[in-house]
């Protein structure tokens, strides 16, 4: 087993349950069939077989979604004036959000995730709560998970350059006064931990959770090359390959990101990360909006997965990923909603209508992206950047991550046979979940989420952070001033 990694320390179903569905999207093309009867035992789907039940509700049993990047935010940022930007402003903006109980961001910001079909979440900790040291943060986020019923990935964040701009940050102070040059030196200009504190970090949270249930995969989370030196990139490669532990990184989100790297390793960011040893099957990398061909073509012999996420790469303005050309380069693309899916409701299933739309071919050219691409990547092929086992397919012997949708809504003329998955990339949002499962347990009834109250948990964020943000207001009005800074800092870059 890879270090870090917990799989579930009990049962969570020993009795059998039984479904029948109408319709069920089976097998690793996710064809259609029914009406099936569908047995679970352990954890684990045991059996499907055909069914010649009748039921008053008519059903469409899909997988459930792997969330292959993601921060489980506790709120939209847009509630904090973050919306509509660049990424290189909205990012460190988020200093402006209050740090509030880390169980209580946790469980909501899952819930939200299992809400929009997702059972599984990758969690790249870039902004922890702070209120506690981390170890004992994680283990909130640990039981946070397990008490909502979705299994994590979970990325420490590691940076140590580059904190507000991709360069000599002393390019900015000039033009704050003096109590803002001091608020931005306390806020976003502290130093970095040393590179050998970060990594014994990682192994003390992973102690931290080792007694924890359900599965948390901790993993190494440098932010993104931008904003890691080389030494630090290259310790986490060395302990990587030692241990076997995962790494999560984004890559080449922006094009500020692209120029930069560029000017920065003239020789290719991709081979300087090869050169270091930091591509593997157990790196992770998300976004590769602006990597081409033939760096694509080295992660997918590397053996690299990339997470695109397509509605975040919208709202701040990236662009959208190459997601046919990784496929064509044979990269192993995974689906992420990254914390910003289109409404920013964390709808899972309207992400993959999205990410299914955006990829595909023009007229009657060679399919670029089909159902079967499309749900592989939503559902098993981050299954494996967050250390769990094979999945995200309906059949006998895979774990019992199952969605049952509303199949009379989603058919809701009812006039002819038509392929059901038709229907899914056409219409299917979180409102036709009727019921999940995951690995057997059913966190989702009567479309509610079971393990914890979604309503209560927010209302108790948005009172704490309404007290918080009073402590915030010199950073608040300080940000002004630095975000016209970025602002000219960049214009004209690219």
């Amino acid at each position: 087993m890879v270090v870090g990694t917990r799989l579930l320390t009990e049962p969570v179903m020993t009795n059998k349950q039984r479904i029948v569905v109408e319709q069920a999207l089976l097998g690793e093309g996710y064809e259609p069939s029914g009406p099936v009867e569908i047995t679970l035992l352990n954890g684990c789907i045991e059996s499907i077989e055909p069914s010649g039940s009748s039921q008053s509700r008519r059903l469409l049993a899909v997988p459930a979604l792997a969330d292959a990047h993601n921060h489980a935010r506790p709120l939209s940022t847009t509630s904090f004036g973050c919306g509509g930007k660049p990424l290189e402003s909205w990012l460190p903006q988020l200093a402006t959000m209050p740090s509030v109980d880390a169980y209580t961001a946790a469980a909501a910001s899952f819930a939200r995730s299992l809400a929009g079909g997702a059972t599984s979440v990758m969690v790249h900790l870039t902004r922890p709560m702070g209120l506690m040291p981390l170890p004992e943060e994680a283990c909130r986020i640990a039981q946070a998970a397990h008490d909502v019923g979705v299994s994590i990935g979970f990325a420490v964040s590691m940076r140590d350059r580059n904190p507000l701009i991709y360069g000599d940050h002393s390019s900015l102070l000039p033009a704050l006064d003096d109590n803002q040059r001091c608020i931005a030196e306390r806020t976003w200009l502290r130093p970095s931990l040393s590179v050998s504190a970060q990594m014994a970090l990682v192994e003390s949270v992973a102690e931290a959770v080792e007694s924890m249930p359900g599965h948390i995969d901790v993993q190494f989370g440098p932010t993104g090359v931008q904003w890691c030196t080389d030494e630090l990139l290259s310790a986490i490669a060395k302990a990587s390959a030692l241990s076997g532990r995962r790494i999560h990184m984004h890559l080449l989100e922006t094009v500020p990101q692209r120029t930069w790297a560029d000017d920065v390793y003239p020789q290719g960011i991709v081979a300087h990360l090869s050169e270091i040893g930091l591509l593997s099957p157990r790196l992770t990398l998300a976004h590769c909006v602006w990597a081409n061909s033939a760096e694509l073509t080295t992660l997918a012999e590397a053996g690299c997965r990339i997470a695109v996420n397509p509605s975040s790469n919208l709202h701040l303005q990236s662009g959208i990923a190459p997601v046919p050309v990784m496929l064509q380069c044979g990269v192993d693309v995974a689906m992420g909603l990254d914390g910003c899916a289109l409404d920013e409701d964390d709808d899972g299933l309207r992400e993959l209508r999205l990410f299914n739309l955006l990829n595909q071919s023009h007229g009657f050219s060679a399919e670029a992206m089909t159902p079967t691409k499309a749900l592989r990547a939503a559902c098993s092929a981050g299954r494996a950047g967050l250390g769990l086992e094979a999945g995200g397919i309906l059949a006998p012997g895979m774990p019992a991550d199952v969605l049952l949708l509303d199949l009379s809504a989603l058919d809701r003329d009812a006039l002819m046979e038509v392929d059901v998955r038709d229907y899914l990339f056409s219409r299917a949002t979180k409102s036709h979940i009727v019921e999940a499962y995951s690995r057997g347990r059913r966190v989702i009834e009567e479309g509610r989420v079971t393990g914890v109250d979604i309503a209560t948990l927010e209302a108790e964020l948005r009172a704490s952070m309404r007290e918080g943000l009073k402590a915030k207001k010199d950073v608040i009005e300080c940000w002004l001033a630095i975000e016209e800074s970025i602002a000219v800092h960049y214009k004209g870059c690219c």
